[in-house]
């Protein structure tokens, strides 16, 4: 590598906004709730380093640096109500302000601008999520998690060495259920996908029912036809709802892919179902995870790493609908993450 390509890497890693503004305005997870307690947690998210900690009145993100001198305020800890720097013990308050610089003589004026960089931070689902500048929309809706009947976990995060566009994208492909996952989503003999449309609906895109035999979706050795509808929510959000006709079963998935660096996506998901409810978490748990070992290996071998968003780059089919119509919407709006 030389030297003029190091700097524009590190240059892209340092500026993760300037990389792709998009995103930056978009709510990304960065951790689940219970994952912050009462000390603080590091996160990254867009090549930024993120700091979240709690007090008494709510949860916040910073930028993971103490405007002092650069420390870590992640190493530091949550004391009166604010975040103490581990370096010099300056205290920062919800809103980022600092609210006490123990070196300074006693009733000296904390400096204005001695604040942290704050971000938006919100939490929803059991998940904190985070926008690095003013989000142009609101968290994405899945009313499976508080819809009466359903029960509702958390899975992950997942680990992949990949771009969000290429995880959400197999998420939506229909078509590979029969081949990534045989024996458990579908099987070869069962390989044709109906024909069917994909809608845009607002600021998401949303797809026909879609049928597909699945000899065992969920781990219970239960072989059953299942009616899917997949929506994308956001650029990095998608989710679907599937059906079993006969017994009225619902299982329903929402997937969303963190871009923690260049190359690396972190993939948090939330499994509900309306059915099988005494069953013990762990099930789902590692029936989930087998599936997204499966889709691991195939993401990260996908070539080139950013989605093509020209669609004269790949060839694409019918069954491709729904990754046409992500790459259509991705190119819409402009998401830099996703260009070739």
């Amino acid at each position: 590598m030389s030297i003029t390509e190091s700097a524009r890497d590190e240059s892209t890693r340092l500026k993760p906004i300037a990389a792709d503004p998009v995103l930056a305005q978009r709510w990304m997870v960065v951790a689940r709730s219970e994952d912050v307690t009462d000390a603080p947690v590091r996160a990254e998210v867009l090549g930024e380093a993120v700091v979240l900690w709690r007090n008494e009145t709510g949860l916040y993100a910073f930028r993971d640096l103490c405007i002092h001198r650069g420390a870590a305020l992640s190493l530091g800890r949550v004391e009166t109500g604010g975040l103490v720097c581990p370096y010099h013990g300056w205290r920062y308050g919800g809103d980022g302000s600092c609210t006490h610089i123990p070196a300074q003589p006693a009733g000296s004026k904390v400096p204005t601008k001695a604040r942290a960089l704050s971000y938006a931070c919100r939490e929803r689902y059991g998940l904190v999520w985070v926008a690095l500048e003013t989000p142009e929309t609101d968290l994405p809706e899945y009313p499976e998690a508080s819809q009466p009947g359903f029960h509702t976990l958390s899975v992950g995060p997942y680990v992949l060495n990949a771009e969000p566009p290429r995880v959400i994208e197999n998420f939506l492909d229909v078509s590979h259920l029969m081949w990534v996952h045989e024996g458990l989503l579908g099987v070869p003999d069962y390989a044709e996908i109906p024909e069917h449309q994909v809608h845009r609906v607002g600021n998401t895109l949303k797809s026909d029912p879609i049928d597909i035999f699945q000899p065992d979706p969920d781990g219970r050795g239960k072989a059953l036809t299942n009616r899917y509808v997949y929506e994308v929510l956001a650029p990095t959000t998608a989710r679907f709802r599937k059906t079993d006709p006969d017994s009225g079963e619902v299982f329903s998935m929402l997937l969303h892919a963190t871009p923690t660096r260049a190359g690396e996506t972190l993939a948090y998901a939330l499994l509900s179902r309306n059915y099988d409810l005494d069953a013990p978490d762990e099930t789902y748990v590692a029936f989930q995870n087998t599936l997204m070992a499966q889709d691991k290996r195939i993401i990260e071998s996908q070539r080139p790493e950013n989605l093509p968003l020209d669609l004269q780059a790949e060839l694409h089919l019918k069954s491709d609908r729904l990754a046409i119509a992500y790459r259509r919407y991705l190119n819409e709006l402009g998401v830099e993450r996703g260009t070739a």
